[in-house]
């Protein structure tokens, strides 16, 4: 039976160990009565010579004796100028350090802390303290306090010191006010804290299950889950009211009366999708609308750059006798279609031909004068149309620059309707991967005027974010679109090729022909298939092709979990090629060991981390997919030096390796606009909406030389038989086929 709580006092004699990345610490504390006592627990962001109150109870440890374990810690000032300067002799605040210390509690005694609160200008009364350092001074303290609050606050209810400090640098100095007043703000605006992990707070403080508040955070919730988890844009009426009432333990009515005070509010939006009443996000709603007006305008209003058919087919020929090349028939109407239209999507399987087409129209465009930009959704996918085109390509993101908002809260764009992009033509490629934020985000910044080619395979994955962007423009029949489907004779030649064109018609893949570039490995099971793939992975392929790995090989599996998850393939490939080594430093972040040398992949957009890129460049923003090398691991400064694609370079802070990974192993959603020199892929029983069509066609065809299948015949038949794709409640055709219906009969609408 557990002991009751209680409580203790004293002063931090020493800090004996602390991982800053969960707040876990063992201290001695010296209390009134003399005794030091060992006080273990999660109670980060506490400093020798500094005043606690810790409440927990006492244990016993079989090595070190009793210790008593801290629950929650509060922190308190040191009073007398002894604890004062040894606190701040410690570095706890930025810029002082022992001698700095001496000469402020000399000078100012015990109203110090006062001082660098209210009037740090004071601090430069100290000779070696400049005006700067003095502000320097007062900031980082100022920090420090509101830091603090945040952490001891956000202990009790279990949330991580990484993750409070992220709560802090989100929501600022009166965090803590902001979280008393709403919870539900958690959930709302800080990455990594859920809905439940509000809940928890909400009723630790007394607010009712039926509380307005929580009822329309719970149902933002719903949708919000719904978007990021399954990809939908909008919920059904029914389905959102159900499920909220069964989420939150009310009523019907109580869900619908929320509903109805956030659509007052324009939180959400309300609308009909083939005769449904329907729920949107109000900026999912936004989106799809913003994305059917402005395509709609493209397709059926006249581009100031845009050529005649007769033109375009003359230009044509002479790209093709100056260049020495014949374009097959839909290759050349693709490009007519593209020097022609206000907008296109440039469609096909791998081996068709979409890059012979970019590189003509790219000649062509600056042939006519006009300027052109080139992007990506991800690094590694323009990096790849920078070198099949020859002509510099960048991330969406990066052409759209991003940007913080003027809180500091939210990411935006600083290229947009006031700010348009300059070029004439935008290419995007890999346009399956753009979800509906993004495609607005863009298209808002294409200036009036411009032309925009989208080039995709819309039998690969969806997005990973809300939407089905380049599957509903292709459906909705509102754009030109041109699907390539031959496939040339030198592609024929790849076994890669015939059998993802074999896999996306509901055909098995040849598993019989011993090509150079498809291999099949029969695996009774996916403890057998792991242990081939880390063979292949070690010793097969780098001896019997001399290449390196970490740049040529790419594990995919369809899942994270079990034998053959991503998870075990990287423990096991980590251990074989990086192993503990005293040249090589380490950091343990939760069950993740990242060690020098280490190839990792961000896994969520940060657009606040600052690169460095080859030619000095400076920038923001590390995304979603970003694969990178750790070059140095710095546990002084903690930080990480990361090389990632694109030949950025990040100082990466042990804080945010929440949002770090290592990638030896990948899902097939990550490897989603990548190309691999090499991939490696176990096929063994998996979850039925893992074992589908699409997401094997799309593991195949992220390699350029060579695919290797370890695992089941079984199970790669049950793959290409199921060509279920996953459903989404998305409204963007029906909008498209809508506004396409008003701009043909005259109707536009005003941008």
């Amino acid at each position: 039976m557990m002991e009751e709580l209680i409580s203790i006092s004293g002063t931090v004699e020493a800090i004996i160990y602390s991982n800053p990345d969960n707040g876990y610490t063992v201290c001695d504390i010296s209390s009134p009565d003399g005794r030091l006592i060992t006080a273990v627990g999660c109670i980060p962001y506490i400093t020798e010579g500094e005043s606690v109150v810790m409440t927990g109870e006492w244990t016993t440890h079989p090595d070190y004796g009793d210790q008593f374990k801290a629950s929650y810690c509060e922190s308190v000032l040191p009073s007398d100028e002894d604890e004062i300067l040894r606190y701040l002799s410690s570095g706890v605040v930025s810029g002082v350090r022992e001698a700095t210390a001496k000469r402020l509690v000399a000078h100012f005694g015990t109203e110090i802390f006062d001082i660098m609160i209210n009037e740090p200008e004071r601090l430069a009364e100290i000779k070696g303290v400049s005006k700067e350092k003095a502000k320097k001074i007062g900031k980082s303290y100022a920090q420090l306090q509101s830091m603090r609050s945040v952490v001891m606050f956000l202990q009790k209810y279990n949330i991580s010191a990484n993750t409070a400090v992220r709560v802090h640098n989100i929501l600022g100095p009166n965090a803590v006010k902001a979280i008393e007043a709403d919870p539900y703000i958690l959930a709302d605006r800080v990455d990594g804290i859920t809905f439940r992990t509000s809940d928890t707070i909400a009723f630790g403080m007394g607010i009712p299950k039926n509380s307005p508040t929580r009822l329309r955070a719970g149902i933002k919730y719903v949708l919000q889950t719904a978007a990021y988890s399954d990809g939908h844009t909008y919920l059904p009426r029914s389905l959102i009211i159900d499920h909220a009432a069964y989420e939150l333990q009310v009523s019907e009515t109580e869900v619908e009366n929320a509903l109805n005070e956030l659509i007052f509010d324009k939180e959400i939006f309300t609308d009909t999708v083939d005769g449904i009443v329907v729920y949107y996000l109000y900026h999912f709603y936004e989106a799809e609308y913003y994305i059917s007006r402005r395509l709609g305008s493209m397709a059926n209003t006249e581009q100031k750059f845009t050529m005649t058919a007769d033109d375009a087919e003359k230009a044509i020929d002479e790209y093709e006798n100056e260049h020495n090349i014949e374009l097959a028939a839909e290759q050349r109407n693709a490009v007519v279609t593209a020097l022609s239209e206000g907008c296109m999507v440039l469609t096909g399987g791998p081996g068709t031909g979409k890059t012979t087409v970019i590189r003509a129209i790219l000649e062509l465009l600056r042939s006519l004068k006009l300027s052109t930009a080139l992007a990506a959704p991800t690094g590694r996918a323009a990096k790849r149309l920078s070198q099949v085109t020859g002509r510099e390509a960048k991330t969406l993101h990066r052409l759209l620059g991003t940007q913080r908002t003027a809180n500091g809260n939210f990411h935006t764009f600083s290229h947009n309707e006031q700010h348009p992009l300059s070029e004439d033509v935008i290419i995007v490629d890999e346009v399956s991967m753009i979800d509906v934020s993004l495609m607005s985000s863009f298209l808002r910044a294409v200036k009036r005027g411009a032309r925009v080619i989208f080039s995709g395979d819309a039998d690969q994955l969806p997005s990973v974010g809300p939407g089905n962007v380049l599957r509903d423009i292709i459906d909705s029949g509102a754009v030109p679109v041109i699907k390539l489907n031959k496939i040339f004779r030198q592609a024929e030649e790849s076994l890669i090729i015939v059998n993802a064109h074999r896999v996306n018609r509901g055909e098995l893949p040849d598993l019989r022909t011993h090509s150079s570039d498809f291999f099949f490995l029969k695996r009774t099971n996916a403890e057998n298939s792991a242990y081939t793939v880390i063979d292949l992975y070690m010793n097969r392929l780098p001896k019997s092709y001399g290449v390196d790995p970490l740049t040529a090989i790419q594990v995919l599996s369809p899942t994270k979990k079990g034998a053959a998850g991503t998870v075990n393939l990287n423990r096991l490939i980590q251990a074989h090629v990086n192993p503990p080594s005293p040249r090589r430093r380490e950091h343990t972040y939760g069950k993740t060991v990242f060690r020098e040398g280490d190839k990792v992949m961000q896994i969520k957009n940060n657009y606040d981390m600052e690169y460095k890129s080859a030619d000095g460049e400076t920038g923001t923003g590390i995304f979603n997919g970003d694969m990178g090398v750790i070059r140095e691991i710095n546990r002084d400064e903690k930080y990480m030096l990361i090389s990632f694609d694109e030949d950025r370079t990040v100082e990466y802070p042990f804080t945010f390796l929440d949002e770090l990974d290592l990638s030896y192993a990948v899902t097939v959603h990550k490897s989603q606009g990548s190309e691999f020199p090499m991939v490696i892929m176990p096929v063994c029983a998996f979850t039925p909406q893992l074992t589908s069509r699409n997401l094997f066609y799309t593991a195949i065809t992220r390699a350029r030389d060579m695919v290797v299948l370890v695992g089941s015949e079984r199970t790669i038949a049950n793959m290409v038989a199921n060509d279920r794709r996953s459903g989404r409640y998305t409204g963007l055709r029906e909008r498209l086929i809508t506004m396409n219906e008003i701009f043909k009969t005259g109707g536009g609408i005003q941008l």
